[in-house]
């Protein structure tokens, strides 16, 4: 499995990138923000560059659901399910624009990660990311990544663990 290189210290870092590393060594978590040199913008580059299924790619989502705006995590192959979302939250998502999404986090979308934003923002995690013993979520840019559990994701985040995805039908 191919991780890239960790960046031990500002070299190749972005502002974004810098607070999620910063974030992880206040808590002591010894968590790496990971550099693949490699465009990690969607889920099947991503999943390509960290040699990973893709389901394993934990990607974030900036939704509106009513008036709440929040941070979704899911894993890479999993899909909003319109009905569970609905139950979860009383109000259809709405994924936001791209411009409010790197207004609200201070991060490019494509490399939207679970930490290091620039203001506090709610946070979910669907339960699909327990299929995996371990999840790799952007790190703040469009090359990054860092490896963790689910549970040590949601723990960190303070998440709610919510089940608002399908999973894609087995082939």
């Amino acid at each position: 499995m191919f991780l890239g290189r960790i960046l031990p210290s500002a070299e190749g870092r972005t502002v974004s990138t810098t607070r999620t590393q910063q974030y992880f060594d206040s808590l002591g978590t010894g968590l790496q923000v990971i550099d693949t040199g490699e465009d990690t913008s969607t889920v099947p580059m991503a999943a390509a560059a960290l040699g990973v299924e893709p389901g394993q790619i934990a990607k974030t989502l900036a939704v509106r659901a009513g008036d709440q705006v929040f941070l979704l995590v899911t894993r890479g192959d999993a899909r909003l399910d319109n009905r569970k979302f609905k139950e979860q939250f009383a109000a259809k998502p709405r994924m936001l624009p791209l411009e409010e999404t790197a207004e609200l986090t201070g991060q490019p979308v494509g490399g939207v990660g679970p930490f290091g934003h620039i203001r506090e923002l709610t946070l979910y995690c669907d339960t699909s990311l327990r299929d995996f013993d371990a999840v790799y979520p952007a790190a703040g840019s469009r090359s990054s990544a860092f490896r963790i559990t689910p549970d040590e994701l949601g723990r960190l985040t303070g998440a709610e663990w919510v089940d608002v995805c399908s999973l894609p039908a087995a082939g």
